[in-house]
């Protein structure tokens, strides 16, 4: 089991081959999440295709996901990397009836951070090398309808 107890930051970078594998499906022209943002994704506007990796946070998670609904109901398309969390009402109340694709990710993504020093490294937890959760993907997207009406 993996140590929970670890300290958590937000500072977390998706995979490049990951990323470049979405991309080449969704054609992302923004990414209010990138790593060391210098402005704030949830007070910017979007582009019309948006890669979201959100902090695992939960409130700044949840902010995220309400912002993706209310710009994909502006007419973007909005791809966001969460950690998997099927028993939250976030996902009940919100994602699930709002999604028009949720897909789950084989394996656990091996998410990039920043070590002490400031420089990006790989994550190295012991014997794993990858995040602490399972992750999926949600999209928003209101030119396709949602996950319920599917």
């Amino acid at each position: 089991m993996k140590n929970r107890n670890l300290i958590h930051h937000n500072n977390w970078e998706t995979p490049k081959s990951l990323y470049d594998e979405l991309n080449a499906e969704f054609h992302f022209d923004f990414d209010p999440c990138p790593l060391n943002a210098k402005f704030d994704g949830l007070e910017c506007t979007w582009g019309k295709s948006n890669f979201i990796n959100p902090p695992y946070e939960r409130k700044i998670k949840s902010a995220f996901v309400h912002k993706a609904i209310a710009e994909s109901e502006k007419g973007s398309v909005c791809v966001l990397l969460l950690p998997v969390s099927t028993s939250s009402l976030l996902f009940h109340d919100v994602i699930k009836k709002n999604a028009c694709e949720i897909r789950f990710l084989k394996g656990r993504v091996k998410f990039n951070g920043i070590n002490i020093d400031g420089d990006l490294i790989e994550v190295n937890r012991p014997g794993h090398n990858s995040g602490m959760h399972d992750s999926m993907l949600v999209i928003f997207d209101t030119s396709r309808g949602k996950s319920e009406g599917c």
